[in-house]
């Protein structure tokens, strides 16, 4: 496959899952089906979005050690209709005693969960010693649908994110932006008998034209205390761009509390923004912050208070409260310069899920920028959701 003409790959792919995989019996087949619709606006400006995606997948064991598993996807969505094919998880699993490879299109994550974190392209070996777990890997981006790697580091990517599909320019409408990400990685699942700790070195390289290259070094561990959880991780990253070298990080500490039916998190997390000095935090993927204004973490503190309950058998909640804070007046765009507390939001959540072949989700909140001195006429923005998940095999 290429990437001047994957578009016959996937559509094989697709039709190879759907119809060819149920003949063999001796696989692990299923489908699921995951419906989305939003409400979102603020005063006299309402949208609607509907999207979901139709997920075929085969798994099956090679051997006594060994193990694949493929799956596709196909996108649509509303505004304007369009349909999206797309390869999704699809990777060859080995495994012996102290060491494991993988290798395909797989799920990766940083210790943080917001660096680097979706699929990715590519292999990774680790080796389970006494003294934790140590892994290696590298892996491409731009082969993956842009709307699943969510790369936006620079202005450019962030346009070609937001672009249509264009079915007459594909290539350059469809694919993530080409990068290569590294990583070393070490995890420890009891450090000093019970603190799960993990520690990750990642490098990423752009392959473009605007070579924004970047490297991390990320930790996390998690006390526990009793009923509660003191979660501490932080990110240093070194970005080179325009043969300039700048430094930017990222901070969060969590403070957990956790019961048999309901948990408690008060969580703050800090980025660091553009100033003389010190440059704004650039995560390679994209990850929403909060539920209603969902910035990414770049020039962007919050402070999160997030309770869940378990209320009756299959039925759960979840309430949360997010204030957001810049760290600069340029990286966040939308609030003007003249104060730094964005404001803060609302967000609430039931989920239903009687059986494990079905889900059910709805939820909504809103977001008050008159709780913050950025723009605190601004009006409020609100948004509503509901989602369904069933698999139907």
């Amino acid at each position: 496959m290429t990437r001047k003409n994957p578009f016959a790959f996937l559509l094989y792919a697709f039709y190879l899952l759907t119809f060819a995989c149920p003949l063999l019996p001796a696989l692990d087949l299923g489908l699921v089906l995951d419906q989305g619709a939003e409400f979102s606006g603020s005063a006299g400006d309402t949208g609607f979005q509907y999207k979901g995606i139709l997920i075929p997948r085969v798994s099956g064991l090679v051997g006594d050690n060994a193990r694949f598993y493929v799956s596709a996807g196909l996108n649509y969505q509303n505004d304007p209709w369009k349909a999206a094919p797309e390869l999704l998880r699809t990777d060859f699993y080995w495994q012996s005693n102290v060491l494991e490879a993988r290798a395909g299109r797989m799920l990766y994550s940083d210790p943080l969960g917001y660096v680097a974190s979706g699929l990715f392209d590519g292999g990774r070996l680790s080796l389970d010693t006494a003294a934790g777990t140590f892994s290696a890997g590298a892996w491409y981006t731009g082969l993956v649908y842009k709307r699943r790697a969510v790369i936006e580091m620079t202005a450019k990517e962030a346009e070609l994110y937001e672009s249509a599909l264009d079915y007459g320019d594909f290539t350059d409408t469809y694919f993530a932006p080409r990068r290569i990400l590294s990583a070393l990685d070490w995890e420890h699942q009891g450090l000093w008998e019970f603190i799960p700790a993990r520690l990750s070195l990642l490098g990423q390289f752009d392959l473009g034209e605007e070579k924004l290259h970047s490297q991390y070094l990320a930790g996390k561990l998690s006390v526990p205390m009793g009923l509660m959880v003191f979660d501490l991780g932080g990110c240093l990253e070194l970005i080179e761009v325009s043969g300039e070298t700048y430094t930017a990080f990222a901070a969060e500490l969590g403070v957990g509390l956790k019961g048999s039916t309901q948990g408690l998190l008060l969580l703050g997390r800090l980025s660091s923004g553009k100033n003389a000095s010190i440059a704004a935090f650039q995560p390679l993927t994209t990850v929403s912050q909060g539920h209603v204004l969902s910035p990414k973490l770049s020039g962007i503190s919050l402070l999160a208070l997030e309770y869940s309950a378990r209320l009756y058998r299959a039925f759960s909640l979840g309430l949360s409260s997010y204030y957001f804070i810049r760290t600069d007046y340029v990286t966040y765009p939308g609030f003007g310069n003249d104060g730094r507390f964005l404001g803060g939001e609302f967000y609430g959540g039931l989920y239903w899920s009687p059986t494990s072949d079905i889900a059910l989700n709805a939820g909504g909140g809103i977001f008050l920028p008159s709780l913050g001195n950025a723009a605190p006429d601004a009006k409020s923005f609100w948004r509503i959701n509901a989602g369904l998940t069933l698999s139907l095999y």
